[in-house]
């Protein structure tokens, strides 16, 4: 499981700058910049539901915060 977080952080990641490079380049006259950005914010979606997913199923456990 931790590898597929790394794996959704580093697409993350990598379309924030695809995002930006677009943002550079095209100066706003294309949808480039909103397709990455929209690509970004459904990776998050699904890798938060992913989190959630594999804590009710089990894969993976909380374990808070000890004092």
């Amino acid at each position: 499981m931790k590898i597929v977080v790394a794996i959704a952080f580093i697409l993350i990641i990598g379309s924030l700058a695809s995002a930006f490079f677009f943002l550079m380049r095209d100066k706003g006259k294309t949808n480039n910049t909103v397709r990455a950005l929209a690509v970004r914010v459904g990776l998050s979606i699904a890798l938060f539901a992913a989190l959630l997913l594999a804590n009710k199923l089990g894969y993976i456990h909380p374990t808070g915060i000890r004092m």
